[in-house]
């Protein structure tokens, strides 16, 4: 079988080398050691080995057919992005413009001086960072199946108002339920989100106080069903205010969640009482480590 360099599989790919670097690393079947590229022991299993050259010195090369899809990602994911957010904007009848700005909310991309810059989150789409060969602007290139995200759909249908609200018989039985029926939403705060206690109601009055933008509830960009308490677009925060700490069912849904964000690896701020009884000293330095300024 054919083994070619890195640098003509891109070509034969038809992206540029940068994202074909990027997507190896991504995949983990290389990693730089000492200034050089050096294979992994899932690259050497995707067929990666080492060429000689007198000129060029060691270098890697990989067979012409190889798969670039990831064992570690979900079906989604593909071997060579091939749609930009123009494309995505297209397909939801949206300006590319707006469409950098959910998958911004959603945590996929961030916002660099020029151009959009891939998150850890975003990689785990599929997506792969790309840079345009005149300018030089960075922008992010994602699988086709992107346009089947539930977590996207979601957000263009509420940014649209177009989102349905099931019947209830098409809700389904989620673990928090009888938590959400326990306590309703019937604290009012300043800026006229209804919340479930005081303590929420502090932390909301707190947020809206020092100009933070922020939402209330907001179901985390994943498959499974989770809403967080809080979430910042600034800093890409979650916030989790714990509360009822001697309610079995709560401390066990408690426990689930945080496994979920540490799955994810989203940025998480956890409060307690003593917390919301000292917001201004709290919040600000915890909020200062994923860069966003309280004042």
């Amino acid at each position: 079988m054919k083994k070619v360099s890195t640098t003509a599989l891109s070509k034969f790919l038809k992206i540029t080398s940068k994202e074909l670097f990027s997507q190896l690393v991504k995949l983990e079947l290389i990693r730089k050691e000492d200034e050089a590229w050096s294979l992994t022991d899932a690259g050497r299993e995707k067929g990666g080995g080492y060429n000689e050259s007198k000129q060029y010195g060691r270098y890697i090369v990989w067979p012409e057919n190889i798969d670039l899809t990831s064992p570690k990602s979900s079906a989604r994911n593909t071997a060579t992005p091939s749609i930009t957010a123009t494309n995505i904007a297209t397909n939801f009848g949206l300006s590319a413009k707006k469409i950098n700005f959910i998958l911004s909310e959603l945590g996929w991309v961030d916002k660099g001086l020029k151009g959009w810059l891939v998150t850890e989150q975003g990689g785990k789409q599929g997506a792969i960072q790309a840079e345009d060969k005149k300018s030089g602007i960075p922008y992010v290139r994602w699988p086709k199946e992107i346009l089947d995200s539930n977590p996207l759909i979601e957000t263009v249908d509420q940014v649209k108002g177009t989102k349905k609200e099931p019947s209830q018989r098409d809700i389904p039985q989620q673990k928090d339920t009888g938590f959400r029926e326990k306590f309703p939403a019937k604290h009012r705060s300043t800026d006229g989100h209804s919340v479930r206690s005081k303590a929420e109601m502090l932390i909301d009055n707190w947020l809206y106080m020092a100009e933070i933008v922020h939402a209330y509830e907001r179901k985390l960009p994943i498959e499974e069903e989770v809403y967080c308490d809080f979430y910042i677009p600034t800093g890409k925060v979650y916030i989790e205010y714990w509360g009822y700490e001697n309610d079995a069912k709560y401390l066990a849904r408690k426990v689930e969640k945080i496994a979920i964000y540490k799955k994810y690896g989203f940025n998480l701020i956890e409060l307690q009482d003593e917390d919301v009884q000292n917001l201004d000293d709290t919040l600000p330095r915890l909020l200062l480590k994923y860069g966003v300024q309280a004042y």
